[in-house]
């Protein structure tokens, strides 16, 4: 039965059978994670689920996308293991706090915004490299506990555990979606090992999960600017690897359930998230998009399922550890193997042939270093910073002049295509003041001069006509032309043509 659900200002349609079983679904499938990349920064396994649970909570609440789901990411655990061996757990807590700080500025400014300069190539390549990330973690299952590869019985029970769960969560859709098929599969799974007393590898295995509620902790550091210089490196890359990786997972989820979140208040509510992990003895986190794939596979579309599931880890934490730490590690394997199958944009490898070659480029240098370095904030840079190149290169070719001489013997010379940094060599070359008559008319009708490289370039090529005698108009300039201009007053000196009749095409913000 669908009703409604009003919380903090959003009010939308709710399914709440499916929001209760995703949510518990979903906090299975966080609690290995949670204890994995505890163990990645070198900490212990309840920073880590206390970190899921205080993320969880605040940016299912206050987040701008909901049913996406945040917790302890490995992102964040690779950047703060470093800090963790040489200064200890203390400053990690006061890292993470510093970093949430960053974040509920940078959302309060409005920074969100900058998602928009991220190309699809990038998304694509970003994608593509988590999912692979996702599947290789899991080959960690198929070894024993010395880091050695199952052979034998062992690895026969583990692939036919897997193949089981794979099976379920791919067969079940097809018949009955009234209970989510990624939880259906964890009990199935869970009740064969338990029946046949199958000696598999479980939960409690990695270690144990039993704690109590999140203690409150104010992070015990020196309070000196020695210490800032410390935390403030690691905060502000914690702080933009969990923007970058939450703000991409907000914009896949966006588009596969055709919605759109709120970049800037979701930014603010990871950084409230993250100020109160470290404050509650937890290593931070930020969005995780298999976790959130589930939630968002199973059905849910609302901000409970989220809040279920971090309840559900405190529960799971608090009264269940004994119950949770016998599930079959198989069952959870499977499912993100699926997971991964499905992050995958299979759809990227079908456009290879169509694809310009710089797109194809990108794309791969994403995934290769999203896979190999694990550093997903440097793989979107570099992506952006190439993707930028490029389309400086391609539009740097573009501008042109057409040239002529009317009957009053001016020269006029017509350019088209923008004129900034990468292209005002190309401008420069298309003059002939030695040549030219007494009076030149510049024609902007189909151009831009867009930055302070354009500016000076306009200089160079007025000095050059004015050294020789002659004069020079510009014509048909947008009104953003003319304010660069007007503030470069004391750069440029040159006679500007008023047309009040030239419209020019406005920007679309």
């Amino acid at each position: 039965m669908k009703k409604y659900l009003n919380l903090f200002d959003l009010t939308q349609k709710v399914d709440y059978k499916t929001e209760v079983l995703s949510g518990l679904t979903v906090a299975l499938a966080l609690v290995p994670e949670a204890v994995a990349f505890a163990f990645i920064a070198g900490l212990s396994p309840l920073t880590g689920l206390y970190a899921a649970f205080m993320m969880g909570l605040i940016t299912s609440i206050f987040g701008g996308r909901p049913g996406m789901i945040s917790g302890a990411t490995g992102a964040v655990a690779v950047v703060i293991v470093a800090l963790a061996k040489s200064h200890g757990v203390e400053y990690i807590f006061a890292t993470v706090v510093l970093a949430g700080i960053i974040q509920v500025l940078a959302g309060t400014f409005r920074l969100g915004k900058l998602m928009r300069l991220v190309p699809h190539p990038v998304i694509f390549g970003f994608v593509n490299g988590l999912a692979i990330i996702i599947f290789m973690s899991q080959l960690d299952q198929f070894k024993d506990m010395s880091g050695n590869w199952l052979t034998g019985t062992p690895l026969y029970i583990l692939l036919a555990l897997v193949a089981v769960t794979m099976l379920i969560i791919w067969g079940m859709p097809k018949l009955t979606k009234v209970i989510p098929a990624a939880l259906t599969a964890i009990l199935v799974v869970f009740g064969i090992v338990s029946f046949f007393g199958i000696d598999t590898k479980t939960v409690g295995d990695m270690a144990s999960i039993q704690g109590g509620f999140p203690p409150f902790h104010i992070p015990n550091i020196p309070l000196t600017f020695e210490t800032l210089t410390i935390i403030f490196p690691f905060a502000a890359i914690v702080a933009g690897v969990g923007l970058i990786e939450s703000l991409l997972t907000l914009n896949i989820i966006d588009e596969i359930t055709e919605t759109r979140g709120r970049c800037n208040k979701e930014a603010v509510a990871q950084g409230a998230a993250n100020i109160l992990s470290g404050f509650f003895s937890g290593m931070g986190g930020c969005a995780m998009i298999g976790q959130s794939l589930i939630n968002i596979s199973s059905g849910a579309r609302a901000r409970l399922s989220g809040i279920v599931a971090s309840v559900m880890l405190l529960v799971f934490i608090m009264f269940g550890a004994g119950l949770i730490e016998r599930l079959p590690m198989a069952a959870l394997t499977g499912l993100m193997i699926m997971v991964a199958i499905g992050t995958f944009e299979w759809a990227s490898l079908r456009t290879f042939t169509k694809m310009p070659k710089s797109d194809i480029f990108v794309m791969a240098m994403v995934t290769i270093v999203t896979v190999f370095l694990h550093n997903l904030a440097l793989a979107v840079i570099i992506g952006v910073v190439i993707a930028a190149l490029v389309f400086a290169w391609d539009n740097a070719k573009r501008i042109r002049a057409r040239k002529h001489i009317d009957e009053n013997g001016v020269k006029h010379y017509e350019i088209y295509g923008p004129l900034f940094f990468g292209s005002v060599t190309a401008f420069n070359e298309k003059f002939d003041v030695q040549n030219d008559p007494e009076e030149v008319f510049i024609d902007f009708a189909e151009s831009r001069v867009v930055d302070m490289s354009a500016i000076e370039a306009l200089n160079k090529i007025t000095e050059r006509y004015l050294k020789n005698g002659k004069k020079v108009h510009l014509k048909h300039l947008s009104a953003d032309c003319k304010k660069l201009l007007k503030n470069a007053e004391e750069l440029i000196d040159v006679n500007v043509m008023e047309d009040p009749t030239y419209k020019v095409v406005v920007d679309i913000n």
